[in-house]
């Protein structure tokens, strides 16, 4: 994963290209195909024209809509941008979870909301898709994870992606963490700032565990056969 080449998009912390991620069957996921990203909002004028660049045709933006409100994107009015918000008013949060509890609990919750946010994944025009969410760790994360390995790509490779963001969002982590005197909370938000391999093995192996892995699951959530046959080709190439 080393040798994969990542698009600049001037003010964005975390944009990844999946393309080179390996599959299970010797292929590699394609390049430009699947981009994860933090917030948008952040995009300078050359930052939009990049996106633009990257023959982008379908933005899934998984924050929830009163985030959107709060922290517009560039791309709120274009017909690219699809805003998939991963939960449902009166989904509550429980603070004394783990990081892998917290995702598992919003797996559970709303497989149709995950689904429907691959769907947009499988369904978008020729071209690119970007994921993304505020840090593009947590929603966008899990979202990315669950096409990763409907396309065939192994729990490791999924894991070890999701766990860059340790590096490239640390300076920015760190600011925000100088920001809180009190030294509970900021041991609480530092917490919550991590991106742990075990964190998504440990997520994955409860879509095995519960519903037989993540194909059976994201079907549950009302995924189609055309969906799913859509995603592998776009993600993989034949």
């Amino acid at each position: 994963m080393t040798g994969r080449i990542h698009p600049q998009w001037p003010n964005c912390l975390n944009v990844r290209d999946l393309g080179g991620l390996p599959t299970s069957d010797g292929r590699q996921i394609s390049a430009g195909a699947l981009i994860r990203s933090d917030n948008l909002t952040r995009l300078t004028e050359a930052g939009v024209k990049a996106v633009r660049e990257a023959f982008v045709s379908r933005i899934v933006d998984v924050r929830s809509p009163q985030e959107c409100a709060a922290y517009p994107s560039p791309f709120t009015n274009d017909p690219i941008h699809h805003n998939m918000p991963l939960s449902k008013p009166g989904d509550t949060y429980d603070p004394t979870l783990s990081i892998d509890q917290d995702y598992i609990v919003m797996l559970d919750r709303n497989p149709d909301l995950l689904a429907a946010a691959v769907g947009a994944i499988a369904d978008a025009p020729p071209g690119g898709v970007v994921v993304h969410c505020h840090a593009g760790k947590d929603r966008a994360g899990n979202v990315v994870a669950l096409a990763l390995s409907l396309a065939g790509v192994g729990a490791e490779s999924v894991a070890a992606d999701y766990a860059i963001l340790d590096d490239r969002m640390r300076n920015h982590f760190d600011e925000q963490l100088a920001l809180i005197n009190d030294p509970t909370e900021r041991s609480q938000l530092a917490e919550s700032f991590t991106a742990r391999p075990e964190t998504m093995l440990a997520v994955l192996k409860h879509l095995d565990d519960r519903y037989g892995g993540v194909e059976p699951y994201l079907r549950l959530g009302g995924l189609s056969d055309n969906q799913v046959n859509a995603l592998k080709a776009r993600l993989v190439p034949s």
